[in-house]
């Protein structure tokens, strides 16, 4: 009775490393997909910005230098303007990007949770 009772609880800790370990490589593939992203974000973000702000700073010169003299500093309040306005949509667009953010490692811990429930007597 002895020895069967040691080997359940061999097997009952070699199930439960078994399980761990799975639910350890799951959660390192959700942090290598989680950082991938995070890293495509940043770089094509700061390339698309970098672009932009280049040719709108390249456009708005030109309108500025194209208007008769006598409007240029209207022109130029203007354009101000315009640069204001996209810069608080850019800003109300990462807001709500950053608050849409799905749950990171979330199958991780949904496969946890079931894990909880099936253990629970």
């Amino acid at each position: 009775m002895n020895a069967s009772l040691l080997e359940s609880a061999r097997s009952v800790l070699a199930d439960v490393i078994s399980l761990g370990h799975t639910r350890f490589e799951l959660f390192s593939v959700e942090l290598r997909e989680e950082l991938a992203r995070i890293a495509t974000l940043l770089i094509g973000g700061l390339a698309a910005l970098v672009l932009g702000v280049l040719g709108i700073a390249f456009a708005a010169f030109a309108l500025i230098v194209a208007v008769d003299v006598q409007y240029r500093l209207l022109t130029a309040c203007l354009v101000a303007a315009g640069f204001i306005a996209g810069a608080a949509l850019l800003a109300w667009t990462v807001l709500r990007f950053a608050r849409s953010k799905r749950r990171a490692f979330g199958a991780t811990l949904a496969e946890l949770r079931r894990d909880v429930e099936a253990i629970k007597p």
